[in-house]
């Protein structure tokens, strides 16, 4: 298999390559539906992706004698070849053989059989779905350093500033062997550090950083596009807004985790702001949530717990209105009056400290769901952020105006080549082609899997559950195996690392507080006897190396205390251990009291099936488990109506913005 790509010259900050958005036609969209279900299967099978292995290990066999300043002439060679011709057959093949011999004398580590074909499915527009411990960030190597060396920046695209720093640090010497440079961009760098990462060859970093840069760009330009745009620009002020851009355009993207980054995370739009003094709010924000506490559920509003959010009933609208009579000016108008007492519901019922976000030195910091990480310097809009900082006592930031706003479906679209890497994207393959038009293929893995996967124990409710974990892990512990306690949310984490350490056991807790020490936490977690109880921030890219004697005692025990949102959350967990044809186990312990469980009807349902628990245990555990898996995928349904939504609410925008030359 061989996609062709039109060569790309080197961009300059000038000189901004990037994909205009084309609006599609009814004709564009039955013909890439077809696409993908009839052609793209056929293209990407793996016998193909297989073809491109065998070449790839001779020319390795033939250069292996090669001394180093012979192979880095051949590089040299190889690269002005790229930069002619472009992506062959022949070039890949011989790339790719040289990438794969400079990762051995610089890193000692050579590219497997299915990291070569995955890097060869990166290099032509594919997400390749390998099985987490198959070496994703080597595999990328192939990739970006055959891309780099045909002069095409590429940015390798992290879901958290550890993996991006850690991934940047170990592969910089395969790439500098190449005579290739390469930056990282993480959180806190200024402007020049920037903007001095993204103008190297290869530049590691995390989708929220890349992606608010990219719009910061977009506010100096002043809504100029176009190549023409900016060199008019350039010509008119001198230079100046050139100088204080910071990126190279979008001309290829690798991104690690790809359904986490460009499905999970997409259902919140991408919005810069500033704050607005208004000093007049600061009361109105305390009023706000005062009227919002004399309500009455199911009287004055109802609840709808799936969404989460909360809606005035016209008995609610009509006492609201009684009691803000004699209050602040700012009430009079109903529209913002109703607004910002259902806010105010909002951030009383759905926003828990601990879970959705941390006070620490007398600021509000959001722990984003996906990571587990705190998300440092950004907000809630439209004046929730206030409002749950004066639920907290904590200073009150400036509400924000928004200046730019995008979804991340319509930033990764504008790549002009895209691919994608991780171990849970057939589950939402469909939308990875409607959206991204990225087909995926699966790479075999390069060792059998022995992991064992235990059966589910479902319990009635949460005291029984956490009862039952211990009990677990202790079991675990007794035969010095290491254990990883996975758990939805810092206060959980916190909860059960509490209740382990009055049974006598040590811990580690990994959770938002601790995301300073991440590094040092995991590589102990692989010893015999370490317990670690771990939000989500242990579900993706954490590599927990085994010593020799817990591989001999049936390596790494994982215990899942509650379903996520999607099931290839879950499955990322469970791919913490048994890494690499690794022994390892694999076990969930949830019960029908989780926070999954959140609508009347479900809770009801739950209710009838505990009555099962006394009758019928395995009956109880079957439909328990049938009832969990069911919430679950009406969960993952409602999440991709949200992300649809969200991507036609853009391009419906930028219509409209079209009509007076703005952008976004």
């Amino acid at each position: 298999m061989n996609i062709e790509f039109d060569k790309i010259p080197p961009a300059t900050h000038e000189q901004r390559p990037e994909k205009e958005s084309l609006e599609e036609t009814l004709t564009d969209r039955i013909f890439h539906t077809l696409k993908g279900k009839l052609i793209i299967p056929f293209i990407v099978r793996p016998s193909h992706m297989k073809k491109i292995i065998n070449p790839v290990m001779r020319e390795g066999d033939r250069i292996k004698k090669i001394d180093n300043g012979k192979l880095k002439e051949k590089i040299k060679a190889l690269s002005l070849q790229l930069k002619k011709k472009g992506f062959t057959r022949q070039l890949i093949i011989k790339t790719f053989a040289c990438i794969r011999e400079a990762a051995n004398r610089t890193i000692h580590m050579r590219h497997f059989e299915p990291q070569i074909a995955g890097g060869y499915a990166l290099l032509n527009g594919i997400v390749a779905e390998m099985d987490t411990g198959e070496g994703k960030t080597l595999t990328a190597t192939l990739a970006a350093g055959t891309a780099a060396l045909a002069g095409i920046p590429v940015h390798v695209i992290s879901v958290n500033d550890y993996l991006t720093q850690r991934d940047a640090g170990q592969m910089s010497p395969v790439y500098e062997f190449l005579g290739l440079s390469v930056g990282y961009v993480i959180h806190g760098m200024d402007q020049f550090q920037r903007r001095s990462a993204y103008a190297c060859d290869i530049t590691y970093c995390t989708n929220k950083e890349i992606t608010f840069d990219y719009l910061k760009d977009k506010l100096v330009l002043n809504h100029r596009s176009g190549p023409l745009d900016i060199c008019t620009g350039y010509l008119k002020d001198g230079g100046s807004d050139i100088d204080r851009l910071m990126m190279r355009g979008l001309s290829f993207a690798i991104v690690d985790e790809a359904d986490s980054v460009l499905i999970d995370e997409a259902r919140t739009p991408l919005v810069i702001s500033q704050a607005i003094d208004n000093k007049e709010e600061t009361q109105f924000y305390q009023e706000a949530l005062d009227v919002a506490a004399k309500l009455e559920q199911n009287r004055d509003y109802t609840v709808l717990c799936k969404d989460r959010k909360t809606q005035l009933t016209d008995l609610g609208r009509i006492k609201a209105k009684k009691i803000t009579t004699t209050m602040n000016p700012l009430w009079e108008s109903s529209v913002r009056r109703e607004e910002f007492i259902t806010l105010g519901l909002n951030a009383t019922l759905f926003f828990k400290k601990n879970e959705h976000y941390l006070v620490t030195d007398g600021k509000v910091l959001i722990i984003d769901e996906f990571t587990g990480r705190v998300m440092a310097d950004r907000s809630w809009e439209k004046g929730l952020h206030q409002l749950i900082e004066t639920k907290e006592k904590c200073a009150l930031s400036g509400r924000k105006e928004t200046l730019a706003r995008m979804s991340y479906q319509k930033f990764f679209r504008r790549y002009l080549m895209l691919s994608g890497m991780t171990g849970t994207a057939r589950e939402v393959k469909n939308e990875l082609w409607s959206v991204y038009g990225l087909p995926i293929v699966k790479i075999p893995p390069h060792k059998k899997k022995i992991r064992k996967r235990l059966p589910d124990r479902i319990h009635r409710n949460t005291e029984d559950k956490w009862a039952d974990v211990v009990d677990r892990v202790r079991f675990f512990h007794d035969q010095k195996r290491p254990v990883l306690i996975g758990t939805k949310s810092v206060a959980a984490s916190e909860y059960l690392g509490a209740l382990l350490q009055s049974q006598g056991l040590h811990i580690r807790i990994l959770n938002a507080r601790q995301d300073q020490e991440e590094a040092q936490i995991i590589a102990q977690a692989g010893e015999a006897r370490k317990i670690m109880v771990a939000t989500n921030m242990a579900g993706r890219g954490t590599d927990i190396k085994l010593t020799d004697d817990v591989i001999q005692l049936n390596g790494l025990h994982v215990i899942l205390t509650q379903r996520h949102d999607a099931a290839r959350i879950d499955k990322q967990l469970e791919g913490r251990c048994g890494r690499q044809g690794e022994p390892g186990s694999f076990e969930a312990i949830v019960c029908l009291e989780d926070d999954l469980v959140a609508s009347k009807m479900d809770r009801m349902i739950s209710n009838i099936i505990g009555k099962f628990n006394h009758i019928s245990p395995r009956l109880f555990a079957f439909m328990g488990k049938l009832h969990l898996l069911r919430i679950q995928k009406s969960v993952e349904r409602k999440h991709a109506r949200i992300r649809k939504d969200v991507f036609k609410q853009d391009n419906k925008r930028n219509k409209l913005l079209s009509f007076s030359g703005q952008f976004e």
